[in-house]
């Protein structure tokens, strides 16, 4: 008897382990460029995404000089005092100045009028970049006489040409040039407020800056000589920051600018993910069928020497290949997208974006590509390593044993702190990168519980009454080698996805639909003149139009809270206060009772101000928060000059989404009646012929008065929807698609479980026609489960997000989600069918060669 054996370690030969796998894979490429096909949306779609951010970041560095379009801009919204106007006139080597302000556009020719952003410029600014314009000399010729440069919108609108007219209040100025694109201005924003440039020396002239006129005053300058505008600026700021204006660099406005399209990078980064996670599913679960389809193949391997660590690396190295090519199609798919997404943006950013290859969003793309299909694919594959030899008698192992594996549930931890880590980068956040793979867990757990239900209870309820075809249809949901959790899980994942943008994109577009029903007012008119509040209303009810509101406005600022002022905030960092509540030039009404719009959240509503004593005023519950005010805090406001004491009464919700005035702060009647003040009036108007009759009415009788026609701005809104709606739904599509194609790979690749219970079936007689109904109830079973599963989890799913992520009103549109429901569960069924017709088409015998 030998006592000594001897200890054999057989060292692992690599270059064999990839042989084995190449010639292990010829017989199944297809299958696996199928499962895999599911991450090249999701990677075509961040790579095209990544390389959008670099070039986005690379044009912002070129050209934030042209954005700004001077060396420093300095701006507010009051005129300079002596001594800051003293200041600002000795900066720089060139200087501009701009004044800008909403106002009413009165075309003689066509009779039409509509509010505009008057821009009344003074200088050579932009000394960077350009106003462009056709003809292209009309940008500095109009600053030579009583000229207009228009917005191309504005001119198409009203059928406008070079060579006519346009009035701006009291004044009258021949259109020179058709304005195409401002210093920093995006092609949307001139659809809300077109722009019209206008020489400074003519502004006075127009009568339009009065008390209460909103003008926001530019100083733009130029340095020739070579500054450090850093030191400058911190040197100016303490004194702009006192007198309530800001300041803006070259520097400020690229990282402003960065730092907002970071935002939108973001933003589509996370789509591109939910794309890159349903491929996710695609992939772990057609590797899941893969591998047990594979267990004899490995049983005789172990059979033959095989050690199961090999067996593993077989495998992992055939999934970490395709996954390999799977990435770098899908990053060179992304590559060719990139060229859409500036034409798709393009109306939103205010400078051209240049398209060039970003190797860096490539090798992310591919990077990530391989980590996804690794981690995910880890999960059935780690099952290899408990195949014995004995599996080739038993062609089964114990799904017990795999849920007890260490390394199981490790990869479970990776896979979870992969997830939070990229959505981490992307919402920069960790509680939102926490709450959205929580929502992803339970949404997996919702949908095996309910696979493992349907499976429970399936067994439980088909009796022997049932007629043949159903009771095969449904036995095959809970039989040996049932794909019912994976298809579920894959096909409710990916309709939830689905649902879920539909439902938040429908949730969006919703809040920006507003309704000119009924008698809601429509019109409103602003910057009326006290002198003029009787007679305006007058004029509008000679046209047959009601008043429905007529509210003064008054313009102050806060000047203390509780005894601290702006200076004391400087001296001490302690102060819970913003320093932008002092700055900040509040419109405030005063009146005896709530408004409609307005609902009491704290303290007791005081209507009517007591002689001798501190003013009682109500607040809105986001001021309230951001100036840290409770009830009973003391604050003096300042009225054109006058301090005036007062504390908080009571704390308002407002809901600013509705069509009328409403203010941040609400004073009691008997106190600011007397102050400098200016009417707001709102008016329904039925039909655009009387907004137009209305509008030039108002425009002749009272130039100094501006018209925000909410019909005109529905439309405009409507317009610019479309565009929002548009890129919304180009990013969806990479979701959807991939969805389509995870379903599409999880139904087929199951055909490879259905291929023996067919088989056996026609060798004991079944018919094409009894075969084709059992798939058939069977998939729809399984189809409109899922689907029904996944759209109930998007729902709650998307009230969450439209609560508290949006905060937003929850209402559902139920269209979409039933035309879903039947489009996946037909779907399902039709994939399931196509199956099963190689079956069908062929004798038995053969089927059983080929996949012996």
């Amino acid at each position: 008897m030998e006592t000594n054996p001897v200890n054999y370690q057989r060292k692992m030969n690599i270059p064999w382990l990839f042989n084995m796998a190449w010639r292990d894979s010829r017989k199944n490429r297809s299958r696996l460029f199928l499962f895999i096909s599911a991450i090249v949306f999701g990677i075509a779609a961040l790579v095209a995404i990544y390389a959008f951010k670099y070039n986005v970041q690379n044009d912002i560095n070129g050209q934030a000089a042209t954005l700004i379009g001077a060396d420093l801009a300095v701006s507010g919204n009051k005129p300079a005092d002596v001594h800051l106007k003293n200041l600002l006139d000795s900066l720089g080597d060139d200087r501009s100045q701009e004044r800008s302000f909403a106002s009413m556009a009165y075309f003689p020719k066509s009779q039409g009028t509509r509010l505009v952003q008057v821009r009344a410029l003074q200088g050579n600014f932009p000394y960077y970049g350009a106003i462009e314009t056709t003809p292209e000399q009309a940008g500095t010729s109009f600053r030579k006489g009583q000229m207009a440069v228009v917005d191309k919108t504005l001119m198409l609108q009203f059928n406008a040409h070079v060579g006519d007219s346009i009035k701006i209040g009291n004044s009258q100025f021949l259109i020179t040039g058709i304005l195409n694109r401002a210093p920093g201005q995006a092609g949307a924003v001139a659809g809300i407020a077109p722009v019209v440039y206008i020489p400074m020396q003519y502004l006075e002239q127009t009568g339009l800056v009065k008390i209460g006129s909103r003008v926001n005053y530019s100083f733009y300058y130029k340095f020739t000589k070579p500054i450090n505008l850093d030191k400058l600026t911190k040197k100016l700021d303490p004194m702009l920051d006192k007198a309530g204006m800001r300041y803006e660099t070259i520097e400020s406005r690229k990282e402003n600018t960065g730092r907002n399209f970071g935002d939108l990078s973001r933003f589509l980064s996370l789509v591109g993910f939910v794309a890159l996670l349903l491929g996710c599913v695609g992939v772990a679960s057609a590797v899941h069928i893969y591998v047990r389809e594979k267990i004899a193949s490995i049983a005789i391997m172990r059979c033959l020497g095989v050690k199961a660590s090999e067996a593993f690396l077989i495998y992992l190295i055939q999934i970490v290949g395709i996954g390999l090519i799977g990435s770098v199609v899908g990053a060179a798919l992304g590559t060719a997208i990139q060229h859409l997404l500036p034409v798709i943006f393009k109306d939103f950013i205010p400078f051209t974006i240049s398209v060039q290859i970003s190797w860096m969003a490539i090798g992310q793309g591919i990077l990530l590509g391989v980590i996804i299909s690794l981690l995910f694919a880890l999960l059935p594959l780690i099952s290899v390593r408990n195949v014995s030899p004995l599996n080739t008698l038993r062609l089964s192992f114990d799904d017990a044993v795999l849920s007890r594996d260490p390394l199981r549930w490790l990869v479970y931890l990776l896979i979870i702190l992969f997830i939070i880590t990229f959505t981490y980068l992307q919402l920069d956040s960790w509680l939102g990168s926490l709450f959205f793979t929580l929502g992803i867990l339970a949404a997996f757990m919702i949908l095996s519980a309910v696979a493992w239900l349907l499976m429970r209870l399936t067994k439980l309820l088909i009796n022997g009454s049932w007629s043949y075809l159903w009771r095969q249809g449904f036995a095959n949901l809970y039989r040996p080698n049932n794909q019912t959790l994976i298809l579920m899980v894959s096909i409710g994942l990916s309709t939830m996805f689905i649902c879920i943008l539909f439902l938040i994109q429908n949730l969006l577009i919703g809040q920006v639909n507003l309704s000119s029903s009924g008698n809601q007012s429509n019109m409103i008119l602003f910057d009326i003149q006290n002198s003029q509040k009787d007679s305006v209303a007058r004029l509008t009810r000679q046209q047959g139009l009601p008043v429905l509101q007529q509210v003064p406005i008054v313009t102050l600022r806060i000047e203390q809270i509780n005894g601290k002022t702006a200076a004391d905030l400087q001296k001490d960092s302690t102060i819970k206060i913003p320093h932008g509540v002092f700055a900040y030039e509040y419109r405030v009404t005063f009146r005896d009772s709530l408004s409609g719009s307005e609902k009491l959240t704290d303290g007791t509503w005081i209507g009517k101000a007591t002689p001798g004593k501190d003013i009682p005023v109500s607040v809105e519950e986001n001021l309230a928060h951001r100036a840290n005010l409770k009830i009973g805090d003391k604050i003096v406001f300042n009225v054109q000059g006058v301090e005036m004491p007062a504390y908080v009464a009571s704390v308002r919700k407002v809901n600013w989404g509705k069509v009328q005035t409403n203010f941040q702060v609400v004073f009691p009647a008997g106190v600011l009646e007397d102050a400098p003040q200016f009417q707001v009036l709102l008016t329904h108007v039925p039909s655009d012929k009387v907004s137009a009759t209305f509008q030039r009415a108002i425009v002749h009788s009272f130039p100094n008065i501006s018209i925000i026609d909410l019909g005109l701005v529905l439309s405009v809104l409507d317009e610019l929807l479309s565009k929002i709606s548009y890129v919304i739904r180009f990013m969806s599509a990479f979701s959807i698609i991939t969805g389509v194609v995870v379903l599409v790979a999880s139904v087929r690749i199951s055909k490879y479980q259905r291929i023996q219970e067919s088989v056996l079936l026609r060798t004991l007689g079944a018919s094409r026609k009894q075969i084709f109904a059992i798939t058939a109830l069977e998939y729809w079973f399984l189809g409109s489960l899922s689907a029904l599963t996944g759209i109930v989890i998007a729902f709650g799913g998307s009230w969450l997000l439209a609560k508290y992520s949006f905060e937003i009103p929850y209402t559902v549109n139920y269209l979409p989600a039933l035309i879903l429901f039947f489009i996946i569960s037909i779907l399902t069924v039709i994939i399931g069918l196509l199956n099963s017709r190689g079956v069908l088409n062929k004798p038995p015998l053969e089927i059983l060669r080929n996949n012996a």
